[in-house]
């Protein structure tokens, strides 16, 4: 499907790997020119020809830098992508287990780094009356499905997409929320990551865990979703095509979700 994305810019953060990295694919194959920010730029974001930028985004400073650097280099910003979050290793505990530290750290990677680098990129998306997406999770519909601090800042996430469109919708700027269930990331598949932390809590192995996972969260497929379907998604609510859809949180996840 031709998206009318070319010769359009994007702002990409978490970009280095899993859903940001499929993102920065997506948009490069429609024609988009892409400032994508990591921690680490990988050689396989590289690869893709956006513009890296090494950034910590949970520093308070990382977001007014990193837009500065994309305006430098795009001369203007039609679409921002805010994917950056995670932190969700370590967190297999319960509320009770969680420390003011890891609340703090989960919620400034999940919330306030999209706060910081929306409110900085907010003036050239006005300029070119341009669109947000906002990379959530089902977590924020159901809370008890991973760990407390993390669902929690998704929750704010998505509720931030809806007041931002409400707020600057009349003013031309359209905000939508993708909100994927499990992906096959390395979240789930490394071997460090919150799926194989999650096994050896429960004492089974990672790869039974994994084969278990669309079952035990209610997923009607018998896979995890792919990375390059949400890309696929997030594209879409960036270009011209969905001109009339803003304020929306659009789930992706194998109908894991029963509610409306």
């Amino acid at each position: 499907m031709e998206l009318h994305l070319n010769g359009r810019t994007a702002l990409v953060t978490g970009a280095s790997r899993g859903i940001g990295l499929a993102v920065v694919r997506a948009l490069t194959a429609e024609g988009v020119r892409v400032v994508a920010a990591a921690r680490t730029p990988t050689p396989e974001l590289e690869a893709t020809g956006a513009v890296t930028v090494a950034v910590d985004l949970s520093d308070p400073a990382g977001a007014e830098r990193l837009v500065g650097e994309a305006m430098a280099a795009l001369g203007g910003i039609d679409i921002l992508v805010n994917n950056v979050g995670g932190g969700d290793g370590g967190l297999t505990g319960g509320f009770l287990e969680m420390t003011d530290a890891q609340w703090a750290e989960v919620t400034d990677l999940n919330f306030f780094a999209t706060v910081r680098v929306t409110r900085a990129a907010l003036p050239a998306l006005l300029a070119r009356r341009g669109a947000i997406v906002n990379v959530s999770s089902i977590g924020a519909r159901v809370p008890h499905g991973g760990p407390v601090a993390y669902t929690t800042a998704k929750a704010a996430l998505t509720a931030l997409g809806k007041a931002l469109a409400h707020e600057f919708g009349p003013r031309g700027v359209r905000v939508n929320t993708v909100s994927p269930g499990p992906v096959r990331t390395a979240m789930w598949e490394s071997p460090t990551g919150y799926g194989a932390e999650l096994a050896a809590s429960m004492g089974v192995p990672h790869a039974d865990l994994l084969a278990g996972v669309p079952a035990a969260t209610g997923m009607l497929i018998d896979r995890l979703v792919e990375p390059d379907e949400v890309a696929a998604l997030v594209a879409y609510l960036a270009s011209p095509l969905a001109a009339a859809t803003t304020g929306a949180d659009h789930l992706i996840d194998g109908g894991a979700v029963k509610t409306a």
